[in-house]
């Protein structure tokens, strides 16, 4: 399971861009790159986001006039103009658009990362189960404000019992999950979060597993 988010650049600096995409990408994020802004209402089109960093001057369609055609669209993905534009009115106007924050070039590495991570985890709240605390942006999970030690794929399977409460979930599903996929394994997979996170867990013979609600 793949726990990246996805993060879209605009940006026509070629030298930057590729500056930007390697930060982003040390720091474990998704990057799709694209020059101008109709590209932008493409790659929206076909895919989701869970970030928009978009310079304001590039070519077809500038920055601010592309994040007006997506919040009309009902687009509420979080936005950061990235800009060489330093005036107030500038500034304003991309507020006015529908932006989040608004960095001017040239910025801090340090810094631009701090506010990414403030928006996603702003935007990633966490579950909270019984005295479970599962933190959906880190996939991390947290028992009376301990850490617990698990497993990738003890989480990502973790992750789909506790967003489908009460949900019985197929066993096929919990397979794509899994390198070696199997009943048996799955039966001890699910043995180990019930014993690790005292949960109830329970099974639908030949079917699958879901967790109980309180």
């Amino acid at each position: 399971m793949d726990n990246k988010k996805n993060i879209l650049l605009l940006e026509d600096d070629t030298i930057l861009a590729q500056t930007m995409v390697s930060l982003l990408e040390q720091e474990n994020y998704n990057v799709t790159l694209v020059e101008d802004g109709e590209e932008v209402l493409t790659k929206t089109y076909e895919n989701k986001y869970d970030l928009y960093l978009f310079d304001i001057n590039v070519p077809l369609l500038n920055g601010t006039n592309t994040l007006k055609l997506l919040r009309e669209a009902q687009d509420t993905t979080p936005t950061f103009f990235i800009t060489a534009l330093r005036d107030t009115a500038s500034i304003l106007n991309g507020f006015d658009c529908g932006c989040d924050d608004y960095i001017k070039k040239p910025f801090d590495s340090d810094e631009l990362l701090a506010r990414i991570k403030a928006v996603m985890k702003r935007n990633n709240p966490v579950i909270k189960y019984k005295n479970i605390t599962f933190d959906l942006l880190d996939n991390r999970i947290f028992l009376d404000e301990e850490e617990i030690s698990l497993g990738s794929v003890e989480k990502d399977v973790f992750s789909l019992l506790i967003k489908n409460i009460g949900k019985t979930i197929d066993k096929s599903i919990f397979f794509d999950y899994m390198n070696k996929p199997s009943d048996a394994a799955l039966r001890v997979l699910i043995s180990k979060l019930k014993r690790v996170l005292n949960v109830d867990i329970s099974n639908t013979k030949g079917v699958g597993y879901k967790l109980e609600k309180i």
